[in-house]
């Protein structure tokens, strides 16, 4: 047994290195320019383009990327295939990949208006490209909305608690964005009168804990259950139970109206006070280690009791390459980053040197979030035969440990944490909404069918995006279910990162290629591999060549088997594509001496 402080020191002391080192110069590199206007001020409407505090972006900017995900893939392949990779591919992978494809992706959309990476993809290489990566974009968005609403129903299901403080949460976000952009009252009092309230939304939760049906073993006895029965007749509720298959399409129409509502009302105040969520879970957490190891005595040792290494091929029978670089996604380098960075992070930049601290230094904050992740479910180590539903609950359960070390009680520190959990997947699943119909808006253009206005009406492609999301979670294959997104996630950051690559070479021909060139054929080759195993073996051969799963599987579990194999050939056929018409451009911007695109200095046209 190791102590976890030394997989907190190791990571702090890479990302440190990374942060002062490198993020300087991919600064300069980019040429941030504070006397350039920024979208949000070029284009402010009140609606989209809002200038934002750094403090209010940064906020937003990192509970929308942080998400679940970073919590979610650590502790899957921690329990797959032990702590030492998870470690390894967090703390080498942030700063080389990840952070920099967060800040390429921001500072690339700033020099395009404040638009997407399809939209800039497409001014190099054209209408095709352009609609090839928004499809495959959106596609991954309908995974990122289907996997974060099933964790927020399983986490809902295990810690009741955290429901209500959830709805309390969420009242109290619409309540400080009234009070903040509306009645313009002062910024600092409302901070700490709403993130106080929020924090008395916890122990409202443990004290009137509510579930829709008969909820987990682990739930308080005084849980107010809103319906009798179990649930048992819902889809999905054999693989999970009632309560949880009952939580996903609430949390799903959720994620469609909050997605439909003006930034203000909801999205920026809501992850404003994300961020002191996550700065009391995550650096809580972080020095309640230091305190447990070193000055106090927490519930029980902080010493990991997962093995280091469970073998190439892991305790679940998957193997370590290439699936542990699709299952531990966000937390090293996630694609949906990219979607949030140029889709509304540079529509709220207030100056350009902010994207240094919010861009890369963001990435580097979820990867201390994966980290405490690790942390969490190496101290409780779970049973891999408990599935997600066991193991989703651990960084509660493991955070609660951690933080008995500042003699917090283990019943308060564990809703806590599930809190922090759930706040960053809700954030993330209407962020994602709302970014996928962006999407559709690219690909569309101005509508001139029934159809088209339907896709784009933000109500309309809401129910366009979840109804697949719904089918997928409905199969009840959450590791299959979470590789795929995680396949098609950092298959999109590698698409990503070819559209920095693609802006860099028709910037300037002397700009080098290396920092998102090397990464972006990494993460290709990785995932696509990932995402063909997924489709081959995972789904055709170990179910539809498999007598014993054909003849149990119902008709949900089959409709998504076959939408699984589909959406991986899609996305590998798409991002192939994608990087030949990619390298294509770069080799003729080389060699024609680039200097076309729009980069640190002012182009041709440009106010």
């Amino acid at each position: 047994m190791v102590q976890v402080i030394w997989l907190v020191v190791t990571v702090l002391a890479l990302f440190t290195v990374g942060y002062l080192g490198y993020s300087r110069y991919l600064a300069q590199f980019v040429e941030l320019d504070d006397s350039r206007e920024t979208p949000a001020h070029k284009y402010e409407d009140g609606q989209e383009y809002v200038p934002a505090k750094k403090p209010v972006l940064l906020g937003h900017h990192y509970s929308s990327i942080a998400g679940g995900a970073p919590i979610v893939g650590p502790i899957t392949a921690g329990v797959v295939w032990g702590w030492v990779p998870a470690l390894a591919w967090i703390a080498l992978g942030n700063p080389l990949l990840g952070s920099v494809h967060d800040f390429v992706s921001l500072s690339s959309s700033l020099r395009h208006d404040g638009k997407s990476i399809g939209y800039i993809i497409g001014e190099y290489v054209g209408e095709r490209g352009k609609n090839m990566l928004l499809w495959f974009a959106f596609l991954t968005i309908v995974l990122v909305v289907a996997v974060f609403a099933l964790v927020v129903a399983i986490v809902f299901n295990a810690y009741p608690e955290a429901a209500t403080a959830s709805l309390v949460y969420i009242v109290l976000a619409v309540l400080f964005g009234v009070y903040l952009y509306q009645l313009n009252l002062p910024f600092l009092l409302g901070t700490g009168v709403f993130v106080a309230a929020m924090f008395v939304g916890v122990y409202a939760g443990i004290q009137y804990p509510i579930a829709l049906f008969e909820p987990a073993a682990r739930a308080p006895a005084e849980t107010f259950v809103l319906f009798s029965g179990s649930g048992a007749w819902l889809p999905g509720a054999s693989s999970f139970n009632g309560n949880t298959a009952a939580w996903v399409p609430i949390i799903l129409v959720y994620g469609a109206v909050a997605s439909a509502l003006p930034v203000w009302v909801l999205l920026q105040p809501r992850d404003y006070l994300s961020s002191f969520l996550l700065y009391a879970g995550v650096g809580g957490a972080l020095v309640a280690i230091v305190a447990g190891t070193f000055f106090t005595t927490p519930t029980q040792p902080l010493v990991t009791n997962l093995e280091p290494y469970y073998g190439f091929i892991g305790r679940s029978g998957a193997p370590l390459f290439p699936l542990l670089f699709i299952t531990i996604a966000c937390g090293t380098i996630s694609g949906f980053h990219s979607l949030v960075s140029s889709g509304t992070t540079s529509k709220q930049l207030n100056k350009e040197s902010d994207a240094r601290v919010i861009g890369y230094g963001g990435m580097l904050g979820e990867g201390l979030l994966a980290t405490v992740a690790l942390a969490t479910v190496a101290i409780i180590a779970p049973d891999v035969g408990g599935g997600i539903g066991l193991a989703l609950p651990t960084f509660a359960a493991g955070g609660g440990v951690i933080l008995s070390s500042f003699g917090i009680p283990t019943d308060f520190g564990g809703p806590f944490m599930a809190l922090v959990l759930v706040s960053f997947l809700l954030t993330s699943t209407d962020t994602a909404v709302r970014l996928g119909r962006y999407m559709m808006e690219e690909i569309v253009g101005t509508p001139e069918t029934p159809v088209e206005e339907f896709a784009t009406n933000r109500y309309g492609n809401a129910f366009v995006q979840s109804l697949p999301a719904y089918i997928l979670i409905t199969s009840g294959s959450w590791l299959t279910l979470w590789q795929l997104f995680g396949g098609a996630n950092q298959l999109l950051a590698a698409l990503a990162l070819l559209t920095a690559t693609v802006w860099l070479a028709n910037w300037d021909d002397s700009k080098q290629l290396l920092s998102t060139g090397l990464p972006m054929a990494l993460m290709t080759t990785i995932t696509s591999l990932g995402l063909l195993w997924l489709a081959f073996h995972d789904n055709l051969y170990a179910k539809f060549m498999n007598p014993e799963w054909m003849a149990s599987a119902g008709t949900f579990a089959m409709v998504s088997a076959v939408v699984q194999i589909v959406l991986a050939l899609v996305l590998v056929y798409l991002a192939l594509s994608l990087a030949k018409i990619g390298y294509d451009n770069i080799k003729d911007a080389r060699s024609s001496g680039g200097g076309g695109g729009r980069g640190g200095r002012p182009q041709p046209g440009d106010d």
